[in-house]
Formats: C-alpha cells, structure tokens, sequence
C-alpha cells in the first residue's frame, strides 16, 4: 500500500487541470501540515512498499478463508448432511452408536443437529486425532449410520479444509514462529490506513467525485493512485477492524491488549462450576490435552445427555445451535449456545450430573460491554457474525487490499525516483510537533512491539542509506 506524492505529476500525461473558480480550489495548507506531509508520504511510502508482502500473503490467504464456508459444505457434504427422517433418535443413542464406531476414542461433547438434515457430530479425544483437535464423528440423527470421522477443530467446528486454510492464514504452517508474518502485517495495517485517508483527504482535487470515485483517463499513475485511493477509502473501516481484531489475538500485541481489556474490565466472564474440557474455546480446539469426558467421569448417577439438554431448555437455552460438553470429575454437564450470527446467543449453563440442577447460568448480557464487543469482534474476523453475508465482506476486503497493494508497487514502478521520496523530511518538522509525535510513536510501538521493533528497523535503514549517499556525494564533489 504506497501513496507517493499525489502533487507531482509523472512524465507519461498531462499537467493537472488548473481549476479555475475558488471554489474548486482546495484550502491552503498550515504551516504543521507543510511540514509534516514530507514526513507522513516517506513513512507511508518506505513501511508500504516493505510490509506489502506480508499483507498481500494476509489478503490472499484470507481471501481464500472466506470462500472456505461454502467450500466447506460442498466438499463435506456426505458427513454434514442427510435426508430428513420421521423422527430423532435419542441423543445418548447416537452418542452409543459413534461409541462403536471409534471404540479407542473418549467422548468429550455433542453438537445436537441444529437444523432439519443436518448430523450430529459426537466430539472425541483421540489419540490419531492431529494435535489441537478433536475426532468428530458424524451421525444421521434419523437412522443413526455414521457419515464419517474427520478433524474437527475449535468452538467453530472448522474442518480439514477450513483448518488447513486457516493454518496458512495464521502463520503460513510454521508454527509459533509464523505468527510473526500475521501479527507483523496486523500491526502496520492500521498505520498504512490511516495514514493513507489523511493524504488522501488532504489531496488537490478538481472535482469532488474524486474523493469517493475513482477517476478515468489515460492509464498513468494518476489514474492508478486515483483507485488506490478511492477504493482504500470504501475500505478503511473494514480493515481498520480487521487491524484492530486481529490483534487482540496475537502473540505479543495481544498480550498487551488482554492486559489493558482486564483493567479496563472486560475480560470474558466464565462458568463458576468451571466447564469440563472438550467444548472448545475462544482460539484453540479440542487437542490431546483434553482427553477427560464422559468416559473418564467417575460411576456416579448421570441423567443422560437428553436430560441434560432438556434441563439447559427449561433454563432458557432456546437456540437451535447448542454444544453439549460432557461431565467429567469435578464438573457437570456444560450446555452452550454456539449461534453467533446477528442476534448472538451465547448464553450457557452448568447442570449437576446428578439431578440437572442448575450450578451456574452465564448470559450473554452479562458480559461487560468490551468483552462483547471483543467477541463479536473476533466472529466478524473470522466470518461467523453474520453467516454469509459476513463471508462476502470479508472476501470483498481482502480482494480490495490485494488490488491496493499491487496498485502501489504500480505507482511506484512508474515513478522509481533517483531520490526516493521524502528522505530526510523530519528534519523539516518543527521541534515542537517532533517531540510529541516522537514520543507517541514510541508508546504505540511498546504497546505493538513487532510495529515499534520494525519501525526502528526502517529507521536504521533510513540513517545507514542517508549516511552512504553523503559518502557518495562527497566522492563526486571535485576537490576545490
């Protein structure tokens, strides 16, 4: 994402139409803005043209995730749909029947079909099962055959496809060390954003259209920097949020946002009774790790998974969307909405296996507001907000970051400058905005480390570059 300098016009058109009423002539800039654009356009132009392919990766691979959805009920349909039947079979039943057809594997949780034609997955650690998750095994709740096992991974149920896609869009398959590509393009994307609408509200324009629309005209770089623009102005929200939630999720910025939400107050409520593992988290599946469920649960009195259900119902859980996660010692059944599309119901309940008495009742609305505005957060990030139409945005936004990219290296490619631009442009700015600025950047980049730790980098660059063409000018100065 590069702006190079939208004033001066490149050797391939025509000098810029000189407006000829006040009216269309934009306001003189200040005096501060003068000398903080140099500065603004060197810092957007070096850190776009550096961190593009990181966000270009992000844009792609996210791009595919969003299409994922869809792909995923075509390519796993045989186990995620069947013919609707008269009747349902009893939900223990079809917990006894994925028994028999996974004898070594150890139930945890039960996703009851939530709608007509949809299977039941019977979730199970298993030994086989690929680190971080669980085995589920799908069941026609009509007839009870089993549909088949598959992966399955996190409180979203993502499968083989979507996990893997998933996998390369978080850290390209490298394990902790890939999380750096994400949390690094998740860092500088709101910079390069905002830094970009205020060169391009600030930009000389003849028409007003130009702000919103971007313009024809011969194929130049004004009429590339004309889309970049525009379409980085229908965006910027969307990738703003996308920068923001990103975030909250990484490996070092995270930290300090988790920090700073539990301060503030917001940190996400839990279970008193403490939920018995399997059911899956915010970020992370069923792995290995969670081997105790039903199975491992001591030989007390146990009312069943339908009882359990049924309590969870009475309680007030009315979503169609449930997961059932199975006693084990030292905890009840945990019964928990999972419908996270527009309106959200997330509510959730703790029942004695015993008795079905409920020891604890955890709504949605008693979330402090940061904390739901975090999770929803997070659902629009990775397309469960609002189900489809969730999908499309976000296939629409990574699709426009991808064209804002190329159409930077583009602007650059037409220009490529024997200086580049705005090099040395701090030291036109006044003492009195450096110091300020110097001092904000230095605590956003403490509270976003990976953005503070390579903003240093490009300065080193900056200082190495500049000294070396002081050394070059000074050899090709004749001696007096």
């Amino acid at each position: 994402m590069t702006i190079d300098d939208p004033a001066r016009p490149d050797s391939t058109e025509a000098p810029p139409h000189t407006p000829t009423s006040p009216s269309a002539t934009a306001p003189r800039r200040p005096g501060a803005w003068r000398a903080l654009r140099p500065l603004l356009l060197r810092l957007h132009f070096t850190a776009g043209l550096l961190t593009a392919p990181f966000l270009l990766v992000a844009a792609l691979s996210g791009l595919l995730y969003a299409l994922s959805f869809q792909a995923e009920k075509v390519v796993y349909a045989h186990e995620l749909e069947v013919p609707v039947g008269d009747a349902v079979l009893p939900l223990e039943r079809q917990v006894g029947i994925a028994r028999e057809a996974n004898p070594d594997g150890t139930v945890t949780a039960v996703w009851p079909a939530a709608e007509p034609g949809a299977t039941t997955r019977v979730l199970m650690a298993d030994p086989d099962a690929p680190e971080g998750t669980s085995l589920a095994v799908f069941v026609d709740p009509y007839t009870g055959d089993v549909r088949g096992q598959l992966p399955s991974y996190g409180s979203s149920g993502a499968l083989p496809l979507r996990t893997w896609i998933d996998g390369l869009h978080r850290d390209l398959h490298l394990g902790e060390p890939g999380r750096i590509y994400s949390e690094l393009a998740a860092s500088w994307l709101w910079v390069l954003v905002l830094g970009g609408l205020v060169l391009w509200f600030a930009r000389r324009r003849t028409k007003r259209r130009a702000l919103l629309l971007p313009e024809g005209g011969p194929k130049s770089r004004r009429r590339t920097l004309s889309w970049h623009g525009s379409v980085g102005l229908w965006a910027a929200l969307g990738l703003l949020l996308l920068s923001a939630t990103g975030l909250t999720w990484s490996r070092y910025a995270g930290e300090n946002i988790g920090t700073l939400q539990d301060a503030l107050g917001g940190a996400t409520p839990t279970l008193s009774a403490g939920a018995a593992p399997g059911a899956g988290s915010e970020h992370a599946g069923h792995g290995p790790g969670h081997q105790p469920g039903a199975d491992a649960a001591p030989a007390t009195a146990d009312i069943g998974v339908d009882r359990a259900v049924a309590a969870a119902r009475a309680a007030g859980l009315d979503s169609a969307s449930i997961a059932v996660t199975l006693p084990a010692e030292g905890s009840g059944y945990v019964v928990k909405e999972t419908d996270k599309q527009f309106p959200v119901e997330l509510d959730s309940v703790a029942l004695d296996p015993a008795d079905g008495t409920v020891l604890d009742r955890l709504r949605f609305s008693d979330y402090p507001l940061l904390a739901q505005l975090t999770r929803i957060g997070i659902d629009a990030h990775t397309g469960v907000f609002l189900g489809l139409f969730n999908q499309l945005a976000l296939a629409a936004l990574a699709l426009a970051l991808a064209l804002m990219i190329l159409w930077g290296y583009r602007m650059w490619w037409l220009r490529r400058p024997r200086r580049p631009v705005g090099r040395g442009a701090w030291r036109k700015v006044p003492v009195t905005l450096l110091l300020p600025l110097a001092a904000a950047t230095a605590l956003v980049g403490w509270f976003v480390p990976l953005l503070g730790l390579s903003l240093l980098a490009l300065l080193a660059a900056e200082l190495v570059l500049a000294l070396a063409a002081r050394a070059r000018t000074k050899r090709e100065t004749p001696a007096p």
